[in-house]
């Protein structure tokens, strides 16, 4: 991009000003540390970057432009002067009827999507009334243990004017399938109904933990979902392979790159194993990525995933469909910074994680409340959050111009860095025999251990500064209105589920079971028998009951 002459009057130019006004200055008043360094991958941060930092940046190859490979500077031509991200603030509280309701109410705050939480036992696949579900229905997220449940939560919400987003994963066919049914009910047709469903299996044996079934099997439901959707529900985004989470477990940036990439891999591979054809599939993957409080690395780290899907995709699995190499993704401010000292503080924490997102290109955005390091958070503030993105849309000028940062010679050596890091971290797992035996070995979950240990060292010692936690720490205990499930409502929702029991037809309930085991155990796609199984009432519980018997359940290794 620069001509060589011109690089070599800008190194001379830089060695004078070291010479003439750094050292002086250095002399007298250093600096405020030795060494300063990114967030999370310890990488050198240098004091300055001319264009020699990025010298061997070629444009077409490594930029382009907005809706052209290589996807660096956005998946859109117009971006955000075209169309705002989608505000989909999560949402999720007790009840059927308390989700309706706040749903409702961030509508009406003008929320542009839906994001639905689930309590413990359904992410879990157990009904509310299970022994294993005790003291915690409703505590997480909502409980749906029907399809009755799921028509109470989007009553007077037309399935046909909202995109709904459902962070569900072992039991994503059962969630998908019951969102279904409502659609259906409401006379939508299925090609119009619109959202994403998390589905991704393989983050849960790395970071989560909240799998069901063994890796083989949840991977053969995985593939079942990709062909029905393909067929049945064309805009319906089959998985969001979560990099969130991984980041929540203590992994660094360039880590949470490879493995969320790595995954999203797997996947592909899976489905093709499964004789589907990669451009039928691949434009329906979406990915769900966390922001941190280290904005220009996060920002780098966006736009890096973008250029390393692309090559990806045209590189391992040589896709024909532009739309097979473009990562859309959502993002989730990081629950893991925020702090229950001083929870004001995590206003300001979350807008600039907002920031650094919108910068990077998101194409969906929820920002988290204030309190939920403590609790579901509440009204109050849910509205700030989502005041927060909506600040940033029309106030900020963020959204006014298409990657706005390309060509800072440190973002543009950053975004290097951290693909160069994130693919050598991918060579790694490749020689491993991929993620899947990678995640099986547990050596992804030792490395993300690994670092998550040293950065609580770091704050243990005070050499990370968290504000109002190691460092401006005061004494006083703040006032906060937590939200709170009771044990009423968690026998409320039992006594709901008894009456769905009554009065349903078990005759039918036990046959579409039947024909669901069946297909279970032979090699037919189940999503359409799941379908038909919540349609008539069948549980949450006994739906993964069925495949619990067939796949069996997953015990996890053991690390040190």
């Amino acid at each position: 991009m620069f001509d060589e002459d011109d690089l070599a009057e800008i190194r001379e130019a830089k060695s004078e000003w070291e010479d003439e006004t750094l050292d002086p200055t250095l002399s007298r008043f250093g600096e405020r540390k030795a060494e300063f360094e990114t967030d999370t991958d310890g990488q050198s941060v240098d004091r300055l970057y001319t264009p020699n930092d990025v010298a061997d940046l070629d444009y077409d190859e490594d930029l382009g432009f907005p809706g052209e490979e290589p996807y660096t500077r956005g998946v859109y031509s117009t971006m955000y002067r075209g169309r705002l991200w989608t505000m989909r603030q999560y949402a999720g509280m007790g009840t059927a009827a308390e989700t309706n309701e706040r749903f409702k109410y961030l509508l009406d705050e003008g929320q542009t999507g839906l994001s639905m939480a689930f309590d413990l036992p359904t992410q879990m696949g157990h009904d509310s009334d299970d022994v294993m579900a005790a003291g915690e229905v409703g505590k997480s997220g909502v409980a749906i243990d029907t399809l009755d449940d799921m028509e109470t939560v989007f009553e007077g919400i037309p399935l046909d004017e909202v995109s709904t987003s459902m962070t569900i994963n072992a039991p994503a066919s059962v969630l998908l399938a019951m969102y279904i049914a409502v659609g259906d009910k409401q006379g939508v047709p299925r090609e119009e109904l619109r959202g994403t469903i998390q589905n991704d299996l393989l983050k849960e044996y790395v970071a989560r933990n909240t799998y069901i079934y063994p890796p083989e099997p949840s991977m053969r439901i995985v593939t079942d979902i990709f062909e029905f959707c393909a067929d049945e529900v064309p805009n319906f985004n089959t998985i969001s392979i979560s990099g969130y989470h991984i980041r929540e477990a203590g992994s660094t940036a360039a880590q949470e790159l490879a493995f969320t990439l790595g995954n999203g891999i797997e996947y592909v591979e899976a489905a093709l194993d499964a004789g589907q054809d990669v451009d039928e599939f691949a434009p329906q993957l979406s990915f769900f990525f966390n922001a941190h409080n280290n904005i220009l690395e996060e920002v780098a780290k966006f736009r890096a995933a973008r250029r390393m899907w692309a090559k990806i995709m045209e590189e391992r699995f040589d896709v024909t469909d532009p739309r097979s190499k473009q990562l859309k993704f959502h993002t989730q401010t990081a629950g893991s910074t925020l702090t229950a000292q001083q929870i004001e503080n995590n206003v300001v924490r979350v807008a600039y994680q907002a920031l650094a997102a919108v910068l990077g290109g998101t194409q969906s955005l929820h920002t988290n409340g204030k309190d939920e390091a403590l609790s579901i958070p509440t009204e109050q503030s849910v509205r700030t959050a989502l005041r927060t993105q909506q600040i940033l849309a029309h106030e900020s000028g963020a959204a006014d111009t298409i990657d706005p940062l390309a060509g800072s010679y440190y973002i543009e050596s950053l975004t290097d860095d951290l693909e160069e890091e994130a693919f050598d971290i991918l060579d790694e797992v490749d020689a491993k025999g991929g993620m899947l035996q990678a995640i099986e070995d547990q050596w992804v979950q030792r490395q993300i251990q690994d670092v998550a240990y040293d950065r609580q060292q770091e704050i243990e010692e005070g050499e990370r500064v968290i504000v109002g936690v190691n460092e401006f720490e005061v004494d006083e205990e703040p006032e906060m209105d937590i939200e709170e499930v009771t044990e009423e409502d968690e026998q409320a929702q039992i006594d709901s589920l008894e009456r769905v029991r009554e009065e349903r037809d078990d005759e039918a309930v036990d046959a579409k079971l039947q024909a669901l085991r069946e297909a279970a155990e032979g090699d037919e796609n189940v999503v359409p028998y799941i379908v038909d199984a919540v349609k008539v009432y069948a549980t949450v519980g006994e739906v993964c009951d069925v495949l619990r018997d067939v796949f069996g359940e997953y015990q996890s290794g053991v690390s040190f």
